[in-house]
């Protein structure tokens, strides 16, 4: 079996629909809950790091001292031994950070169901072979990568956010956008005071009930995107062989 080190942000945080291709491809998830202060370990022994998203932002070492070692540890997998790497939200952004991009507030946050469309270079990266160019995808960030680093390139964009996917050559890739989130992810968001409020006050009265009615339609469309991604990545990387 093979194993993914997950890094957690939050509470009942997760890979989502990654879990299912996880199963698929015998790769045991172990979640790292680095805001409770679970170091992080040797990295050796990994095959896979899965970098969730979360409430901080990637300037904040000083609030959170944990991120400097997690920003080394990225830089030290995707970098140093150049082994694969998945990124989402916050972990897209970390990913930029650690290799020498910028991160910075949004002038204007996406919360919800959005659009995306793949660059030139995203149509004819192998990551995103078989995909169209226009998808419906779920945002919820507030802050943005401002400059991709030297070595990424950018794979998709939308009306307010440039980069919304980066790949390190095929080994690494980070989406902006939450390509992770299921039906049973939207589902559990009902018993989580902190996601409701946060959707409330972002997008008005009655958020989560009018996010579900938009969003659920779209899941197999998204989910197809998604393993897309995936297969050409396992693929790309020697995950799946």
């Amino acid at each position: 079996m093979k194993r993914a080190l997950v890094l957690q942000h939050t509470d009942h945080d997760h890979p989502g629909r990654f879990l299912d291709f996880f199963a698929e491809d015998g790769i045991i998830p172990e979640p790292l809950r680095l805001w409770e202060g679970q170091g992080i370990p040797g990295l050796a022994p990994y095959d896979l790091m899965f970098v969730l998203g979360g409430p901080q932002d990637t300037w904040q070492e000083r609030e959170y001292p944990w991120m400097a070692m997690e920003k080394l540890a990225i830089r030290e997998w995707v970098w140093d031994r150049a082994k694969p790497y998945f990124g989402v939200c916050l972990g897209h952004q970390l990913l930029c950070d650690a290799l020498g991009g910028e991160v910075a507030p949004a002038p204007a946050g996406e919360v919800g169901v959005c659009d995306l469309e793949l660059t030139e270079q995203g149509r004819s990266h192998g990551l995103l072979a078989g995909l169209g160019t226009s998808h419906k995808v779920l945002q919820f960030h507030l802050a943005e990568v401002k400059r991709a680093p030297q070595q990424a390139i950018v794979l998709a964009s939308s009306g307010l956010t440039a980069v919304q996917g980066v790949a390190i050559d095929s080994h690494a890739v980070g989406t902006q956008f939450h390509c992770e989130c299921s039906p049973q992810t939207l589902a559990g968001w009902s018993s989580m005071p902190g996601i409701l409020a946060y959707l409330e006050q972002h997008l008005g009265p009655g958020a989560y009930r009018r996010l579900l009615a938009e969003s659920y339609p779209l899941m197999p469309e998204m989910a197809a995107m998604t393993r897309r991604i995936y297969d050409n990545f396992v693929a790309a990387c020697g995950l799946r062989k």
